[in-house]
């Protein structure tokens, strides 16, 4: 893979929950979906007012917003991707919790 950023094996679409994302190929268990960096946003900014940025420090204090497709990710019951964050380089790895389809959200 080459550069920061790698969403090669996904795409963003519409879903029944507005713009989700999707396998462009199948992706294996434990297999990288996609990698990617985040900015960090400013101190006074509380992202508990909104749903499309991620904690970015084990305490819940800090915020970012991710590259790619990362914000596009739809949190489900049962999901099939998760987030490995690096706090200490901003970047992070999606990886799939189980084999998914080509064409699943």
């Amino acid at each position: 893979m080459r550069g920061q950023v790698d969403c090669s094996k996904v795409y963003v679409d519409q879903s029944n929950h507005g713009a989700g994302v999707f396998a462009a190929v199948a992706i294996a268990t434990g297999e990288i979906a996609e990698r990617g960096i985040v900015r960090r946003l400013p101190a006074s900014f509380d992202g508990n007012d909104s749903p499309h940025v991620f904690t970015w420090s084990d305490d819940r204090t800090i915020w970012a917003i991710g590259s790619g497709c990362s914000t596009f990710y739809n949190c489900s019951e049962s999901p099939n991707t998760e987030m490995l964050r690096d706090f200490e380089n901003d970047t992070f790895e999606i990886r799939a919790l189980r084999d998914i389809s080509e064409g699943e959200e």
